[in-house]
């Protein structure tokens, strides 16, 4: 009679093989369930850029740096010190890392900045609405908003624009005497050619001239400052194509300058 040592260790093997085979089998299991759920990770909700609304995250409720940079802009009008505000997105925030210019040029009239990065038309509006021109009462507000809002596809050039408009009412409505010095939005990316956020802009920029009453809305285009003779924008003012370095902020206040004081006075 044969050993039954060969078969037992051809049948351990075959065992251990099946075996093997099914550990691989589950793998594809639990990725494909992994990319499920990163595939069905929530997202922020998409909001109207004329209806006042915080800013929030993917799970509905008010982002904390939002709600914090808010707060404290409450604090702030409370005291009722500024003669002017620049209100808006990054681009007015960035203002913040150019203390030396912006107190050269600003401290005259006790500035305060209320921007926050990542704004959209609908955050301002909700800001204004909800405590930042409460005690508050500039002379002149410096505003510039919507570059945020042109890559929201289900934000239209109309309703960006109506968006502004509100926002402008809801400042009036508060502080009735207070000049709004309007910025057109400022140009973004390379150039012209197919650049969809520079054009939606453009767009909203046509509709917002037309606020202008030369009393208390003063419609300023400076993006040209910007831009070479072909339209051309220079990482030397905006290393991003979207944001100023110290460069930029610099062209802005030689171009506001003369204006601001105009307004302020």
């Amino acid at each position: 009679m044969k050993s039954p040592l060969p078969l037992l260790l051809g049948l351990s093997l075959l065992a251990q093989v099946s075996l093997h085979g099914a550990d691989e089998a589950k793998k594809p299991a639990a990725d494909a369930t992994k990319v499920a759920v990163k595939a069905a990770a929530p997202k922020a909700p998409v909001q109207p850029a004329d209806v006042a609304a915080p800013k929030l995250g993917p799970d509905g409720k008010i982002q904390p740096g939002f709600q914090k940079s808010h707060e404290a802009f409450v604090e702030i009008a409370k005291k009722g010190e500024a003669q002017v505000v620049f209100l808006g997105d990054s681009i007015t925030a960035g203002w913040n890392g150019q203390k030396a210019l912006f107190d050269k040029e600003y401290a005259q009239y006790k500035a305060a900045n209320f921007g926050i990065g990542g704004d959209r038309t609908q955050h301002v509006l909700w800001r204004v609405e909800n405590g930042e021109f409460e005690g508050l009462k500039p002379k002149v507000v410096v505003l510039m908003i919507g570059t945020n809002n042109s890559g929201v596809a289900a934000n239209s050039v109309e309703q960006i624009a109506a968006g502004i408009k509100n926002i402008i009412d809801a400042i009036h409505k508060r502080t009735p005497d207070t000049k709004v010095l309007l910025l057109a939005i400022f140009p973004r990316g390379a150039g012209e050619t197919n650049n969809p956020g520079r054009t939606k802009n453009k767009a909203v920029n046509e509709l917002i001239a037309k606020y202008h009453d030369g009393k208390k809305v003063h419609y300023f285009d400076i993006g040209a400052k910007f831009l070479a003779a072909d339209g051309t924008l220079s990482k030397d003012i905006m290393p991003d194509q979207l944001h100023l370095n110290a460069k930029g902020y610099q062209i802005e206040a030689d171009a506001i300058r003369e204006k601001l004081a105009e307004l302020a006075k």
